[in-house]
């Protein structure tokens, strides 16, 4: 656990203090940044495998760092803010962010929430920055017609182009693929996905399925694999 950094960026200057103390306990190492041009700065010079964005920021804001950063890596992004409305969260999800906590918070819930992140992105990748059908042995790697998903690199490719993926629109991908037509509800992906029983509302889940058509689909209008259950939920279809 001591390798894993962790970049907090809030000009909120005690929840800074709040949040690497208890990042600390957990015997990461903590960076901090009380702007969203110093956390742009910093994150250029060393490697980070999560980042804490708090959205209303000087000189920089959280949507324009978290933008500029999905261009670079997909660690996790955790969005932190004081607005609760709707439409920001859904414009953090739809630009890279993996999850969005908003204040007051729970210190507790919020480390657990980034405990979750750190361990299925780095379970399912090395952690570092990155600048028919068949499921083969050892869960190595997952196809579907032209669609391939390498477990052990990481990587979602088309045919020979390779599609970029935030960290947890691949752990989406990777669950529904590997339950082919298993109709799942939008509580059932948020529980086994982000790694949590709170469902604070639909979008989240809407917004990485929305965005992942975008990107595996040939018509994101009339999806092929990702499917809509009307009244229920979703489902992957390989055939």
């Amino acid at each position: 656990m001591d390798s894993i950094r962790v970049l907090i960026a809030d000009d909120d200057k005690e929840i800074r203090q709040l949040l690497k103390a208890y990042l600390e306990k957990e015997c990461y190492k903590v960076d901090t940044a009380s702007d969203g041009e110093e956390a742009l700065r910093m994150f250029a010079e060393r490697t980070y495998n999560l980042v804490i964005l708090d959205l209303m920021m000087p000189k920089v804001d959280g949507m324009e760092v978290c933008r500029s950063l999905r261009t670079r890596t997909n660690i996790p992004i955790v969005m932190l803010t004081a607005k609760d409305q709707e439409i920001d969260k859904i414009v953090g999800l739809s630009i890279g962010a993996d999850d969005y906590i908003t204040k007051p918070f729970s210190i507790h819930e919020v480390i657990a929430r980034i405990k979750a992140h750190l361990r299925r992105f780095l379970v399912l990748g090395s952690g570092t920055n990155s600048n028919g059908n068949q499921q083969t042995q050892g869960a190595q790697r997952i196809q579907f017609n032209t669609l391939t998903i390498d477990l052990k690199k990481y990587v979602v490719t088309k045919g020979r182009e390779e599609l970029a993926l935030t960290a947890k629109e691949f752990e989406l991908l990777k669950f529904m693929a590997s339950h082919p037509e298993q109709v799942f509800t939008k509580t059932q992906l948020f529980r086994n996905v982000w790694d949590s029983d709170y469902l604070e509302d639909d979008n989240t889940v809407m917004v990485h399925i929305r965005k992942l058509r975008l990107k595996i689909e040939d018509d994101p209008s009339d999806p092929k694999y990702i499917q809509t259950v009307w009244g229920i939920g979703y489902k992957f279809v390989g055939d």
